[in-house]
């Protein structure tokens, strides 16, 4: 759906899930296209955002009932790579602040933020994508 920036192997990884109705994919796009120069300008390496197309329901658990999409909605798997964790801190305190966090006046947010799930992740493993070595991370 949407990647920009470059991948690197020594990054801290922020990783979102979200449920956005199918009707607003085209609005979402434009948002996650949008964000970009913003989280760019916070010091972002990489954002990538991937619409689910195969997403299927768990027996105890799974993407859909992590968000409580309803049957109308699709699952965005989403993720921002950045230099270091202490670089995505500073960026979100930042951001807060900033006017472009806000969506335009008299628009509306092409998903419920409130069913969003995100996190920070410390890369483990980075595999050889042709470009790097492989490296492990403790």
């Amino acid at each position: 759906m949407v990647e920009r920036g470059e991948e690197t192997s020594d990054s801290y990884v922020q990783g979102f899930i979200v449920p956005v109705p199918v009707a607003r994919r085209e609005d979402y796009r434009k948002l996650a296209e949008e964000a970009w120069a913003m989280f760019r300008d916070y010091g972002a390496l990489r954002l990538v955002e991937a619409w689910g197309d195969d997403v299927p329901n768990g027996k105890v658990t799974d993407f859909r009932r992590a968000v409580k999409a309803g049957p109308d909605e699709a699952i965005v798997f989403s993720f921002i790579e950045w230099p270091s964790r202490a670089v995505c801190d500073a960026a979100a305190e930042r951001m807060k602040q900033d006017e472009r966090m806000q969506p335009p006046e008299g628009t509306q947010m092409p998903f419920d933020m409130q069913r969003m799930v995100f996190g920070g992740f410390a890369r483990v493993v980075s595999l050889d994508t042709g470009r790097r070595g492989a490296r492990s991370a403790a």
